[in-house]
């Protein structure tokens, strides 16, 4: 499992900070594409995916994190409740879920979820739902 730190980004090259402009232009819809964000803010595509799915902005406010999780099911009964059972077990609340039907025995889940009381931290969290036995894979999209 990955490790997280916050850090000032002053100390950071500027490359990241761009990574981030290009990821906010997308998903405000100010840009359209990819080639279209990353050429607004003086990037290449290839650096903008290599560092897309690693760098997160942490938010000013504490009070209401939010994360974004993917992860692939196994098309076992009951497995979405599982999981849905255990998020709420940890003091997370679900903000939204969105699935894929299943197709040759799996199924995609993304879970937007508010984070405020999560009693551990992300990757221990992720970790626990990656241990049940018709978990497959579990990504960390986004913390805000």
């Amino acid at each position: 499992m990955s490790k997280f730190y916050v850090v000032s980004s002053d100390i950071l090259p500027e490359v990241l900070e761009k990574v981030m402009e290009a990821r906010t232009l997308l998903q405000s819809g100010k840009a359209k594409r990819i080639s279209e964000a990353v050429k607004a803010v003086g990037i290449s595509r290839g650096t903008y995916y290599k560092y897309k799915d690693v760098v997160f902005a942490a938010s000013q406010e504490q009070n209401n994190r939010k994360a974004v999780i993917t992860m692939t099911l196994r098309n076992e009964k009951g497995a979405l409740s599982k999981v849905s059972s255990l998020i709420s077990a940890k003091q997370v609340n679900i903000l939204a879920i969105n699935q894929t039907i299943p197709i040759n025995g799996i199924h995609n889940v993304s879970f937007t979820l508010d984070i405020s009381d999560l009693e551990s931290d992300i990757q221990s969290f992720m970790k626990l739902i990656e241990e049940m036995a018709f978990v497959d894979k579990v990504d960390l999209v986004a913390v805000e």
